[in-house]
Protein backbone atom coordinates (compact mmCIF):
# COMPACT_ATOMS: atom_id res chain seq x y z
CA UNK A 1 0.00 0.00 0.00
CA UNK A 2 2.78 2.29 0.81
CA UNK A 3 3.73 2.49 -3.17
CA UNK A 4 -0.02 3.11 -4.01
CA UNK A 5 -0.04 6.12 -6.40
CA UNK A 6 -2.00 8.85 -4.55
CA UNK A 7 -4.63 9.15 -6.94
CA UNK A 8 -5.38 5.47 -6.38
CA UNK A 9 -5.73 6.03 -2.93
CA UNK A 10 -7.75 8.98 -2.97
CA UNK A 11 -10.29 6.89 -5.17
CA UNK A 12 -10.30 3.83 -2.67
CA UNK A 13 -10.83 5.94 0.19
CA UNK A 14 -13.55 7.92 -1.70
CA UNK A 15 -15.47 4.41 -3.07
CA UNK A 16 -15.40 2.61 0.67
CA UNK A 17 -12.96 -0.19 -0.66
CA UNK A 18 -10.00 0.64 1.98
CA UNK A 19 -10.36 3.09 5.06
CA UNK A 20 -8.58 6.13 6.06
CA UNK A 21 -7.77 4.25 9.54
CA UNK A 22 -5.99 1.78 7.40
CA UNK A 23 -4.38 3.57 4.79
CA UNK A 24 -2.75 5.76 7.80
CA UNK A 25 -1.92 3.03 9.56
CA UNK A 26 0.50 1.28 6.96
CA UNK A 27 2.25 4.81 6.77
CA UNK A 28 2.68 4.82 9.95
CA UNK A 29 4.18 0.95 10.09
CA UNK A 30 6.59 2.36 7.39
CA UNK A 31 7.55 5.44 8.91
CA UNK A 32 8.56 3.14 12.37
CA UNK A 33 10.51 0.70 10.10
CA UNK A 34 12.53 2.81 7.53
CA UNK A 35 12.70 6.33 8.85
CA UNK A 36 15.27 5.47 11.62
CA UNK A 37 17.82 4.78 8.07
CA UNK A 38 16.91 8.04 6.86
CA UNK A 39 15.84 10.66 8.82
CA UNK A 40 13.26 12.40 6.91
CA UNK A 41 9.96 12.54 9.31
CA UNK A 42 11.20 14.84 12.43
CA UNK A 43 7.96 14.95 14.03
CA UNK A 44 5.68 12.28 14.01
CA UNK A 45 1.57 13.05 15.24
CA UNK A 46 0.63 9.19 15.30
CA UNK A 47 -2.03 9.36 18.07
CA UNK A 48 -3.77 12.52 16.41
CA UNK A 49 -3.52 11.10 12.86
CA UNK A 50 -5.32 7.72 13.90
CA UNK A 51 -8.07 10.09 15.37
CA UNK A 52 -8.13 11.89 12.53
CA UNK A 53 -8.48 9.18 10.02
CA UNK A 54 -11.59 7.45 12.25
CA UNK A 55 -13.19 10.91 12.01
CA UNK A 56 -12.76 10.67 8.18
CA UNK A 57 -14.13 7.32 8.31
CA UNK A 58 -17.09 8.25 9.79
CA UNK A 59 -18.22 11.27 7.97
CA UNK A 60 -17.49 9.02 4.40
CA UNK A 61 -19.86 7.02 5.91
CA UNK A 62 -22.36 9.78 6.34
CA UNK A 63 -21.85 11.50 2.59
CA UNK A 64 -19.54 13.84 4.19
CA UNK A 65 -16.45 13.53 1.27
CA UNK A 66 -13.99 16.56 2.39
CA UNK A 67 -12.08 16.65 -1.18
CA UNK A 68 -9.64 15.42 -3.28
CA UNK A 69 -7.17 14.37 -0.47
CA UNK A 70 -9.71 12.72 1.38
CA UNK A 71 -7.88 10.49 3.86
CA UNK A 72 -4.69 11.03 2.91
CA UNK A 73 -1.77 10.65 5.15
CA UNK A 74 1.62 13.57 4.68
CA UNK A 75 3.80 15.05 6.82
CA UNK A 76 4.30 18.39 6.18
CA UNK A 77 7.48 20.50 5.55
CA UNK A 78 9.29 21.54 8.75
CA UNK A 79 9.02 25.13 7.68
CA UNK A 80 5.49 25.64 6.86
CA UNK A 81 3.37 26.54 9.97
CA UNK A 82 0.99 23.90 11.12
CA UNK A 83 -1.20 24.67 14.08
CA UNK A 84 -0.60 22.56 17.29
CA UNK A 85 2.60 20.63 15.85
CA UNK A 86 5.72 21.82 16.66
CA UNK A 87 7.51 23.69 13.06
CA UNK A 88 12.00 24.18 13.94
CA UNK A 89 12.93 25.98 10.47
CA UNK A 90 15.37 23.20 11.08
CA UNK A 91 16.76 25.91 13.59
CA UNK A 92 17.51 25.55 17.43
CA UNK A 93 16.14 29.11 17.92
CA UNK A 94 12.49 27.82 16.85
CA UNK A 95 13.15 24.02 18.32
CA UNK A 96 10.23 24.45 20.51
CA UNK A 97 8.10 26.81 18.30
CA UNK A 98 4.18 25.34 18.13
CA UNK A 99 2.08 27.87 15.68
CA UNK A 100 -1.59 28.83 16.91
CA UNK A 101 -3.04 28.38 13.17
CA UNK A 102 -1.77 26.56 9.75
CA UNK A 103 -0.29 28.83 6.78
CA UNK A 104 -2.36 28.87 3.81
CA UNK A 105 -0.87 26.38 2.19
CA UNK A 106 -1.67 23.57 4.97
CA UNK A 107 -4.94 25.08 5.58
CA UNK A 108 -6.23 24.27 1.68
CA UNK A 109 -4.53 20.32 2.36
CA UNK A 110 -6.69 19.98 5.18
CA UNK A 111 -9.78 21.41 4.09
CA UNK A 112 -9.38 18.87 0.88
CA UNK A 113 -8.90 15.77 3.34
CA UNK A 114 -5.05 15.31 4.22
CA UNK A 115 -4.57 14.00 7.61
CA UNK A 116 -1.07 15.47 9.39
CA UNK A 117 1.45 12.52 10.01
CA UNK A 118 4.10 14.86 11.35
CA UNK A 119 6.72 17.12 9.78
CA UNK A 120 9.82 16.54 7.28
CA UNK A 121 13.15 17.38 7.64
CA UNK A 122 14.92 20.99 6.18
CA UNK A 123 18.39 22.57 6.09
CA UNK A 124 18.17 25.47 8.19
CA UNK A 125 15.97 28.04 7.34
CA UNK A 126 15.63 26.31 4.18
CA UNK A 127 18.74 27.57 3.39
CA UNK A 128 20.90 25.43 1.08
CA UNK A 129 20.11 21.97 -0.65
CA UNK A 130 21.24 19.60 1.54
CA UNK A 131 19.16 18.96 4.57
CA UNK A 132 20.82 18.87 7.79
CA UNK A 133 20.59 21.36 10.93
CA UNK A 134 21.73 21.29 14.33
CA UNK A 135 18.27 20.18 15.68
CA UNK A 136 17.57 17.15 13.97
CA UNK A 137 20.72 16.28 12.09
CA UNK A 138 21.18 14.70 8.16
CA UNK A 139 18.34 13.40 6.17
CA UNK A 140 20.14 10.42 4.01
CA UNK A 141 19.53 9.25 0.62
CA UNK A 142 17.19 6.26 0.19
CA UNK A 143 19.66 5.33 -2.66
CA UNK A 144 22.83 5.26 -0.71
CA UNK A 145 22.57 6.30 2.58
CA UNK A 146 26.08 7.69 2.90
CA UNK A 147 24.88 10.27 -0.11
CA UNK A 148 22.77 13.68 0.44
CA UNK A 149 18.87 13.51 0.44
CA UNK A 150 19.41 17.41 -1.49
CA UNK A 151 17.09 20.17 0.27
CA UNK A 152 15.32 22.01 1.32
CA UNK A 153 12.24 19.69 0.92
CA UNK A 154 14.77 17.09 1.58
CA UNK A 155 13.23 15.09 3.84
CA UNK A 156 10.10 15.13 2.07
CA UNK A 157 11.66 13.79 -0.94
CA UNK A 158 13.05 11.40 0.82
CA UNK A 159 10.26 10.41 2.61
CA UNK A 160 8.43 9.95 -0.87
CA UNK A 161 10.77 8.09 -1.89
CA UNK A 162 10.20 5.06 0.80
CA UNK A 163 6.82 5.03 0.81
CA UNK A 164 6.51 7.00 4.07
CA UNK A 165 3.89 8.63 2.45
CA UNK A 166 2.07 9.17 -1.15
CA UNK A 167 2.17 13.18 -1.63
CA UNK A 168 4.14 16.22 -0.09
CA UNK A 169 4.35 19.52 0.27
CA UNK A 170 7.50 21.92 -0.31
CA UNK A 171 9.05 25.67 -1.56
CA UNK A 172 11.63 26.61 -3.83
CA UNK A 173 13.29 29.20 -4.30
CA UNK A 174 16.55 27.83 -5.71
CA UNK A 175 15.84 24.41 -6.58
CA UNK A 176 14.18 23.05 -2.93
CA UNK A 177 11.35 20.93 -5.18
CA UNK A 178 13.33 19.78 -7.78
CA UNK A 179 16.63 19.63 -6.76
CA UNK A 180 15.69 16.82 -3.64
CA UNK A 181 13.55 15.14 -6.09
CA UNK A 182 16.33 14.88 -8.28
CA UNK A 183 18.62 13.01 -5.40
CA UNK A 184 15.43 10.71 -4.60
CA UNK A 185 13.90 9.70 -7.69
CA UNK A 186 10.66 11.61 -6.80
CA UNK A 187 8.86 14.34 -8.88
CA UNK A 188 8.93 18.04 -7.54
CA UNK A 189 7.28 20.90 -9.76
CA UNK A 190 8.21 24.44 -9.41
CA UNK A 191 4.98 26.65 -10.47
CA UNK A 192 5.18 29.65 -11.69
CA UNK A 193 5.46 32.40 -9.09
CA UNK A 194 1.76 33.29 -7.60
CA UNK A 195 0.01 29.77 -8.97
CA UNK A 196 0.01 28.42 -5.53
CA UNK A 197 -1.26 31.25 -3.17
CA UNK A 198 1.15 32.13 0.25
CA UNK A 199 -0.14 33.41 3.14
CA UNK A 200 1.45 35.11 5.67
CA UNK A 201 4.52 36.85 3.83
CA UNK A 202 6.32 39.65 4.72
CA UNK A 203 7.54 39.79 1.38
CA UNK A 204 4.38 38.95 -0.92
CA UNK A 205 5.15 40.71 -4.14
CA UNK A 206 8.63 38.14 -4.56
CA UNK A 207 8.58 35.97 -6.89
CA UNK A 208 11.58 34.34 -6.42
CA UNK A 209 10.61 31.73 -3.54
CA UNK A 210 7.41 29.50 -4.07
CA UNK A 211 5.52 26.67 -3.17
CA UNK A 212 4.34 23.53 -4.61
CA UNK A 213 3.91 19.84 -4.92
CA UNK A 214 6.23 16.85 -4.76
CA UNK A 215 5.04 13.25 -5.92
CA UNK A 216 5.91 10.05 -6.70
CA UNK A 217 4.48 10.46 -10.24
CA UNK A 218 3.36 13.57 -12.27
CA UNK A 219 -0.22 12.64 -11.85
CA UNK A 220 0.17 13.09 -8.39
CA UNK A 221 1.60 15.90 -8.04
CA UNK A 222 -0.96 17.18 -10.05
CA UNK A 223 -3.37 16.02 -7.65
CA UNK A 224 -1.78 17.89 -5.11
CA UNK A 225 -1.77 21.41 -7.13
CA UNK A 226 -5.38 20.94 -7.67
CA UNK A 227 -5.88 21.39 -4.18
CA UNK A 228 -2.84 24.39 -3.77
CA UNK A 229 -3.56 26.28 -6.32
CA UNK A 230 -5.95 29.00 -7.19
CA UNK A 231 -6.56 32.39 -6.30
CA UNK A 232 -6.83 33.83 -2.72
CA UNK A 233 -7.25 37.96 -1.82
CA UNK A 234 -4.63 37.20 0.67
CA UNK A 235 -1.71 37.12 -1.88
CA UNK A 236 -1.38 39.85 -3.90
CA UNK A 237 0.33 37.94 -6.52
CA UNK A 238 -2.60 35.06 -6.65
CA UNK A 239 -3.39 33.50 -10.34
CA UNK A 240 -7.35 33.46 -10.93
CA UNK A 241 -6.93 29.88 -12.74
CA UNK A 242 -9.21 27.65 -10.78
CA UNK A 243 -7.24 24.68 -8.88
CA UNK A 244 -9.25 22.52 -10.24
CA UNK A 245 -7.76 22.99 -13.60
CA UNK A 246 -4.66 20.50 -12.82
CA UNK A 247 -6.82 17.28 -11.38
CA UNK A 248 -7.59 16.67 -15.02
CA UNK A 249 -6.06 13.73 -17.13
CA UNK A 250 -2.66 14.90 -18.08
CA UNK A 251 -2.47 12.30 -21.39
CA UNK A 252 -1.15 14.57 -24.18
CA UNK A 253 0.21 13.59 -27.87
CA UNK A 254 3.71 15.24 -27.91
CA UNK A 255 3.83 14.62 -31.63
CA UNK A 256 5.73 17.92 -33.24
CA UNK A 257 6.31 19.57 -30.08
CA UNK A 258 9.11 21.65 -30.56
CA UNK A 259 11.72 20.75 -27.71
CA UNK A 260 15.61 22.49 -26.84
CA UNK A 261 17.65 20.18 -24.90
CA UNK A 262 20.07 22.22 -22.87
CA UNK A 263 22.35 20.22 -21.22
CA UNK A 264 24.88 23.12 -19.59
CA UNK A 265 22.67 26.17 -19.60
CA UNK A 266 24.09 27.56 -22.71
CA UNK A 267 27.75 26.88 -21.16
CA UNK A 268 26.89 28.89 -18.22
CA UNK A 269 26.97 25.66 -15.32
CA UNK A 270 29.69 23.25 -14.91
CA UNK A 271 27.75 19.75 -14.96
CA UNK A 272 28.91 15.83 -13.75
CA UNK A 273 29.71 13.90 -17.54
CA UNK A 274 27.55 11.38 -16.00
CA UNK A 275 24.70 13.34 -15.11
CA UNK A 276 24.58 14.37 -18.86
CA UNK A 277 25.02 10.53 -20.37
CA UNK A 278 22.18 9.44 -18.64
CA UNK A 279 20.07 13.23 -19.71
CA UNK A 280 20.84 12.58 -23.23
CA UNK A 281 19.49 9.64 -22.98
CA UNK A 282 16.62 10.91 -21.78
CA UNK A 283 15.96 14.05 -24.02
CA UNK A 284 16.06 11.11 -26.98
CA UNK A 285 12.77 9.91 -25.55
CA UNK A 286 11.24 13.26 -26.74
CA UNK A 287 11.95 12.52 -30.65
CA UNK A 288 10.73 9.05 -30.01
CA UNK A 289 7.45 10.56 -29.15
CA UNK A 290 7.46 12.55 -32.07
CA UNK A 291 8.93 16.29 -30.69
CA UNK A 292 11.29 18.33 -32.62
CA UNK A 293 14.30 17.96 -30.62
CA UNK A 294 17.42 20.34 -30.98
CA UNK A 295 20.58 22.08 -28.85
CA UNK A 296 19.36 25.35 -27.91
CA UNK A 297 19.27 27.48 -24.61
CA UNK A 298 17.81 31.12 -23.69
CA UNK A 299 20.41 33.71 -23.43
CA UNK A 300 20.36 33.84 -19.47
CA UNK A 301 22.68 36.46 -18.92
CA UNK A 302 21.85 37.94 -15.63
CA UNK A 303 20.72 35.43 -13.76
CA UNK A 304 22.93 34.19 -11.72
CA UNK A 305 22.86 38.35 -10.66
CA UNK A 306 19.84 38.59 -10.44
CA UNK A 307 18.99 35.40 -8.11
CA UNK A 308 21.71 36.58 -6.23
CA UNK A 309 20.76 39.92 -4.77
CA UNK A 310 17.37 39.70 -4.79
CA UNK A 311 17.73 36.36 -2.74
CA UNK A 312 20.20 38.21 -0.42
CA UNK A 313 17.98 40.99 -0.28
CA UNK A 314 15.07 38.66 1.02
CA UNK A 315 16.82 36.92 3.32
CA UNK A 316 18.17 39.89 5.06
CA UNK A 317 14.63 41.42 5.20
CA UNK A 318 13.01 38.00 6.35
CA UNK A 319 15.70 37.07 9.09
CA UNK A 320 18.09 40.51 9.84
CA UNK A 321 16.80 40.97 12.89
CA UNK A 322 16.82 37.19 13.82
CA UNK A 323 20.47 37.37 12.95
CA UNK A 324 21.00 40.03 15.25
CA UNK A 325 18.79 38.56 18.07
CA UNK A 326 20.49 35.23 17.68
CA UNK A 327 24.00 36.31 17.49
CA UNK A 328 25.95 33.13 16.75
CA UNK A 329 23.31 30.77 16.32
CA UNK A 330 22.60 30.91 12.81
CA UNK A 331 24.84 28.89 10.48
CA UNK A 332 27.90 30.96 8.84
CA UNK A 333 26.58 30.60 5.19
CA UNK A 334 23.00 31.87 6.29
CA UNK A 335 24.90 34.74 8.13
CA UNK A 336 26.73 35.67 5.15
CA UNK A 337 23.78 35.95 3.16
CA UNK A 338 22.50 38.17 5.08
CA UNK A 339 25.49 40.75 5.39
CA UNK A 340 25.16 40.44 1.82
CA UNK A 341 21.82 41.70 1.78
CA UNK A 342 22.51 44.65 4.35
CA UNK A 343 25.55 45.87 1.94
CA UNK A 344 23.05 46.19 -0.72
CA UNK A 345 22.50 49.18 -1.93
CA UNK A 346 18.79 50.91 -3.75
CA UNK A 347 21.08 50.85 -7.14
CA UNK A 348 22.45 47.63 -6.55
CA UNK A 349 18.45 46.27 -6.13
CA UNK A 350 17.33 48.47 -8.67
CA UNK A 351 20.09 46.92 -11.11
CA UNK A 352 18.63 43.34 -10.36
CA UNK A 353 15.17 44.47 -11.28
CA UNK A 354 16.70 45.73 -14.68
CA UNK A 355 18.62 42.49 -15.43
CA UNK A 356 15.33 41.21 -14.45
CA UNK A 357 12.82 42.54 -16.88
CA UNK A 358 16.08 41.88 -19.96
CA UNK A 359 15.97 37.94 -18.89
CA UNK A 360 12.13 37.76 -18.64
CA UNK A 361 11.72 39.76 -22.48
CA UNK A 362 14.63 37.14 -23.89
CA UNK A 363 13.08 33.73 -22.34
CA UNK A 364 9.46 35.21 -23.51
CA UNK A 365 10.60 34.98 -27.05
CA UNK A 366 12.73 32.25 -26.72
CA UNK A 367 9.68 30.81 -26.08
CA UNK A 368 8.16 31.58 -29.38
CA UNK A 369 10.31 29.13 -30.96
CA UNK A 370 10.05 26.73 -28.79
CA UNK A 371 7.68 24.58 -26.50
CA UNK A 372 9.86 23.84 -23.84
CA UNK A 373 13.01 23.47 -22.54
CA UNK A 374 15.21 20.24 -21.02
CA UNK A 375 18.14 20.53 -18.49
CA UNK A 376 19.09 19.01 -15.85
CA UNK A 377 18.11 19.59 -12.60
CA UNK A 378 21.28 19.25 -10.91
CA UNK A 379 24.56 19.76 -11.98
CA UNK A 380 25.94 16.68 -10.02
CA UNK A 381 24.78 13.38 -8.41
CA UNK A 382 24.02 13.10 -4.57
CA UNK A 383 26.89 13.81 -2.85
CA UNK A 384 28.57 12.58 0.93
CA UNK A 385 26.05 13.71 3.58
CA UNK A 386 29.02 15.03 5.56
CA UNK A 387 29.47 17.34 2.92
CA UNK A 388 27.96 20.82 3.26
CA UNK A 389 28.48 21.66 -0.09
CA UNK A 390 30.39 20.07 -3.23
CA UNK A 391 33.34 21.80 -3.14
CA UNK A 392 34.05 21.38 -6.93
CA UNK A 393 31.84 20.49 -9.91
CA UNK A 394 33.43 19.01 -13.09
CA UNK A 395 36.70 20.19 -12.08
CA UNK A 396 36.11 23.71 -11.62
CA UNK A 397 35.93 24.89 -7.91
CA UNK A 398 32.64 26.19 -6.62
CA UNK A 399 32.71 29.90 -4.67
CA UNK A 400 29.89 28.84 -2.13
CA UNK A 401 27.33 26.72 -1.42
CA UNK A 402 25.07 28.34 -3.90
CA UNK A 403 27.09 27.88 -7.27
CA UNK A 404 26.61 23.88 -7.82
CA UNK A 405 22.84 24.81 -7.98
CA UNK A 406 22.81 27.38 -11.18
CA UNK A 407 20.84 24.78 -12.94
CA UNK A 408 17.91 25.49 -11.04
CA UNK A 409 18.03 28.65 -9.42
CA UNK A 410 19.30 30.21 -13.21
CA UNK A 411 15.44 29.29 -14.47
CA UNK A 412 14.06 30.22 -10.97
CA UNK A 413 15.07 33.88 -11.92
CA UNK A 414 13.14 33.60 -15.24
CA UNK A 415 10.02 33.02 -13.74
CA UNK A 416 9.61 30.42 -15.32
CA UNK A 417 7.35 26.81 -14.17
CA UNK A 418 9.88 23.95 -13.77
CA UNK A 419 9.56 20.14 -13.18
CA UNK A 420 12.11 17.79 -11.74
CA UNK A 421 10.64 13.62 -13.55
CA UNK A 422 13.08 10.87 -12.62
CA UNK A 423 15.57 11.20 -15.55
CA UNK A 424 17.20 7.69 -15.30
CA UNK A 425 20.40 6.47 -13.05
CA UNK A 426 24.13 6.24 -13.11
CA UNK A 427 25.74 3.17 -13.61
CA UNK A 428 26.18 0.99 -11.03
CA UNK A 429 29.87 0.19 -9.95
CA UNK A 430 31.14 -2.43 -7.38
CA UNK A 431 31.22 -0.20 -4.41
CA UNK A 432 28.79 2.41 -5.82
CA UNK A 433 24.84 1.74 -6.29
CA UNK A 434 22.86 3.11 -9.43
CA UNK A 435 22.09 7.03 -8.31
CA UNK A 436 18.66 8.83 -9.66
CA UNK A 437 19.31 11.85 -11.88
CA UNK A 438 16.03 14.02 -12.67
CA UNK A 439 15.29 15.86 -15.79
CA UNK A 440 14.43 19.60 -15.68
CA UNK A 441 11.24 20.15 -18.05
CA UNK A 442 10.84 23.93 -18.06
CA UNK A 443 7.76 25.40 -19.95
CA UNK A 444 6.78 29.58 -20.78
CA UNK A 445 5.08 31.87 -18.44
CA UNK A 446 2.35 30.27 -16.67
CA UNK A 447 2.58 26.98 -18.49
CA UNK A 448 2.03 24.61 -15.74
CA UNK A 449 -0.32 22.27 -17.04
CA UNK A 450 1.86 21.98 -20.19
CA UNK A 451 4.75 21.49 -18.27
CA UNK A 452 3.02 18.91 -16.10
CA UNK A 453 1.50 17.16 -19.36
CA UNK A 454 5.00 17.10 -20.79
CA UNK A 455 6.55 15.27 -17.76
CA UNK A 456 4.00 12.81 -17.66
CA UNK A 457 4.37 11.80 -20.84
CA UNK A 458 7.72 11.35 -20.83
CA UNK A 459 7.45 9.46 -17.04
CA UNK A 460 5.08 6.97 -18.84
CA UNK A 461 7.53 6.37 -21.66
CA UNK A 462 10.56 5.89 -18.91
CA UNK A 463 9.17 4.49 -15.86
CA UNK A 464 12.39 5.45 -14.04
CA UNK A 465 9.91 6.14 -11.19
CA UNK A 466 9.35 3.01 -10.37
CA UNK A 467 12.90 1.71 -9.35
CA UNK A 468 12.64 1.95 -5.46
CA UNK A 469 15.85 2.19 -2.85
CA UNK A 470 16.64 -0.77 -1.32
CA UNK A 471 15.38 -0.15 1.89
Amino acid sequence: MFYTPATELARSIRDREISAREVVQAHLDRIERVNPQVNAVVTLTAERALREAHAADERLMTGAYAGPLHGLPVAHKDTHETAGIRTTLGSPIFADHVPVRDELLIERMRAAGVITLGKTNVPEFAAGSHTFNPVFGPTRNPYDLGRSAGGSSGGAAAALACGMHPIADGSDMGGSLRNPASFCNVVGFRPSPGRVPSWPSVAPWSTMGVQGPMARTVADAALLLSVMAGPDSRDPISLETPGETFGRPLDRDLTGLRVAWAPDLGGRVPVEPVVNEVLGEAAKVFADLGCEVEEACPDLTGADEVFRTLRAWEFELKMGELADEHAGRLKQSLVHNIEFGRALTGPDVGKAEILHAALYQRVREFFERYDALLAPVSQVVPFAADLEYPDEVAGRPMIDYLEWMGSAYFISATGCPAISVPGGFTPEGAETPGLPVGLQIIGPHRSDLAVLQIAHAFEQATMHHTRRPAL
